[in-house]
């Protein structure tokens, strides 16, 4: 059978989970021209995306209902497994041939589970793990990492085009959830060795704000790691990546770690500066370990 591109004049979208990423990727759709309605499980996100112009619906069952293709950005496995299983969830909502993309970050366990009970269901499924934060969202430079059926992966190609800059097939069902946690082990263990440098250069005395800008501009530096150089200068820590969800998807790494054999040493070390920082400084950038590992302490200014 001819695969079929999805089209912004006969598709409509829903999109479930407004958070810092869900929100900027259901605007970005919707000033892209795609027919966007949305739901959250808090309404305050959703009025403020409603104001927007996008439309909001009363219930998950009611989105899908209406809806030929579904996303989905939340926090954890726990909102994913709630609004994809329980009753009158997406997965027992959805009629067979029904497309859903599953962008959030959680467990290869979780996804493959996901990804069978869309199979009995006859559901088109992927996981399309998101590379990238806030900023990426709202320049549409994200990576998107997929995993799943190449006939569903092409068919939604145009939503890709719309929100990412590049999209990639790593293999089949949860393989996009997997790529995601490797990639976030090196963004871990990058923002761990940006705050030692930073800590070792401070206690040599450098000047701080000549450490700064010359680390930044090194060839060592990831690109993606480049803006949080700012934010320490400026001891701005407002949340690009909150330093919570990267503690998740850390936890996430190390899980994976342990169950597949994988000896990560550094990214253990990185794990545990994470974890010491989740109750105070949880909703901070995750480039609040910074002042943690310096020994100065966080202050928002």
């Amino acid at each position: 059978m001819p695969i079929t591109e999805l089209s912004k004049l006969n598709t409509r979208v829903g999109f479930i989970g407004l958070g810092l990423m869900g929100s900027r990727l259901a605007q970005r759709l919707h000033s892209s021209g795609w027919k966007v309605r949305a739901w959250n499980r808090s309404p305050k996100p959703a009025d403020e995306l409603n104001k927007a112009g996008i439309a909001i619906a009363k219930s998950v069952a009611s989105l899908v209902a209406g809806s030929d293709v579904i996303l989905s950005s939340l926090a954890n496995d726990e909102a994913v497994r709630s609004v994809y299983l329980d009753g009158g969830g997406v997965l027992s909502s959805a009629e067979p041939g029904k497309i859903v993309l599953e962008m959030s970050t959680i467990s290869p366990e979780l996804s493959r589970s996901l990804h069978e009970e869309a199979r009995k269901r006859g559901i088109d499924f992927l996981d399309v793990a998101i590379s990238g934060s806030t900023p990426a969202v709202d320049a549409g430079t994200i990576t998107l990492l997929a995993g799943g059926e190449i006939a569903t992966f092409e068919q939604c190609i145009p939503i890709f085009e719309s929100i990412a800059r590049q999209w990639f097939l790593i293999g089949s069902g949860s393989s996009g959830v997997q790529m995601k946690l490797v990639v976030n082990l090196l963004l871990g263990i990058d923002m761990q060795a940006i705050a030692e440098a930073v800590s070792l250069g401070e206690h040599l005395q450098i000047d701080r704000n000549v450490l700064l800008d010359v680390l930044s501009k090194t060839a060592v530096i990831a690109p993606a790691m480049a803006g949080k150089f700012r934010k320490i200068k400026d001891r701005d820590y407002s949340p690009e990546f909150p330093l919570r969800l990267m503690s998740k998807d850390m936890n996430l790494v190390m899980d994976a770690a342990r169950t597949s054999g994988a000896d990560l040493p550094a990214a253990s070390a990185a794990h545990s500066v994470l974890a010491a920082n989740v109750s105070t400084n949880g909703d901070l950038d995750l480039s609040a370990i910074t002042p943690f590992v310096v020994g100065q302490g966080t202050r928002q200014e």
